[in-house]
């Protein structure tokens, strides 16, 4: 079994936490368990020009770490961007950061770069088991019935059939925050600089990817925050 494969079928739920509907992993027991069954592996936490461990645009911060995993001779780093946050989950002012919210937002990015190797990356796809127990034990959901207002048509039939768009809700998020198109994507692409969605190309996008990212620009930038975002 290849590193990836070891390392996602481990089950991490007893050593898991919430915290405001997010589920945490312990980042000594992930760095344990990586350690356990490699050894050699080691971390980096990458620090700026200035020699700082933190990376700024001047109005809020990121860090950067990566996890390279030694499989014998092998060697693959994975790494990690994450924005300094607050227990909101939101992005903290440089002038109001602290060493503290610096090193929480550390160890959190070392966590998920573990789970780039496969360590707990189920937990962050939102499923509750890893893949091989999943198998076994996860049902597939029941589609919810429809309510039926009117008799069959072809034109309700086409209703039922349009294409998801999320044209209006960027529309009013631009609307909201004052931005143009390219000030939307500044967004966008900070977002998936700091880890918060996947950098999925807008034309394969799912309406629950689309979902996810109006749902990260809410969290991530306050109306209050909006100046900094564009």
């Amino acid at each position: 079994m290849d590193a990836f494969n070891t390392l996602n079928a481990v089950d991490v739920n007893g050593h898991t936490e919430k915290k405001n509907g997010l589920t945490y992993l312990s980042w000594a027991w992930a760095w344990a368990e990586v350690k356990k069954r490699y050894p050699e592996s080691y971390y980096t936490v990458y620090e700026n020009a200035a020699g700082l461990n933190y990376h700024t645009d001047g109005k809020t911060a990121w860090v950067k770490t990566g996890v390279t995993l030694i499989d014998g001779e092998k060697a693959l780093e994975h790494i990690e961007y994450l924005p300094v946050m607050d227990m909101r989950n939101k992005s903290i002012p440089v002038g109001n950061m602290t060493s503290f919210d610096v090193n929480k937002a550390i160890q959190r990015s070392l966590t998920k770069a573990c789970a780039r190797h496969g360590l707990g990356l189920y937990i962050y796809a939102g499923e509750d088991l890893p893949e091989g127990e999943e198998a076994e034990k996860k049902v597939p959901p029941t589609p919810l019935p429809r309510k039926i207002t009117e008799s069959p048509s072809p034109v309700t039939v086409e209703k039922t059939a349009t294409v998801y768009s999320p044209k209006e809700q960027i529309n009013a998020i631009k609307r909201k925050y004052g931005v143009d198109d390219e000030g939307f994507k500044r967004i966008r692409q900070t977002l998936i600089l700091g880890g918060c969605i996947e950098d999925i190309p807008s034309s394969k996008m799912t309406e629950a990817d689309w979902q996810q990212l109006f749902r990260a620009i809410e969290v991530n930038f306050p109306l209050d925050e909006a100046g900094g975002a564009t």
